[in-house]
């Protein structure tokens, strides 16, 4: 069995203008997808908007720059994130699958062990 991270990004302009159903109805689909999932999740959370973001950059140089915000300004953010154990990346990205996007889509990357 391996570790997978499945990575959530999610459109946060398109959020801000939906009503508070679409929120209701995607908090649904997520406690959905945990009860079918269960046994393979090891770990997730939702994560604070983009506006919270501090990004990090080390230089070559060794300085160190802090900038408010994500790495790149994109219209899909990193939203959340499950972590799941698989027996192959197929059956990852079975699982990848179910998790409930409503304005963006999902990266599946294996953790690679120590």
């Amino acid at each position: 069995m391996a570790n997978y991270l499945i990575m959530i990004y999610d459109n946060e302009a398109e959020w801000a203008g939906a009503d508070a159903s679409a929120a209701e109805e995607v908090t649904q689909r997520h406690m959905e997808f945990a009860r079918n999932n269960g046994a393979a999740l090891r770990g997730g959370a939702r994560l604070g908007g983009s506006a919270t973001a501090t990004s990090i950059r080390q230089g070559s140089d060794g300085t160190t720059s802090l900038t408010d915000g994500t790495f790149a300004e994109t219209k899909e953010v990193l939203a959340g994130y499950y972590l799941i154990e698989a027996g192959d990346l197929d059956e990852a990205l079975e699982i990848a699958k179910q998790v409930p996007v409503k304005f963006g889509g999902v990266e599946v990357r294996p953790i690679i062990p120590d």
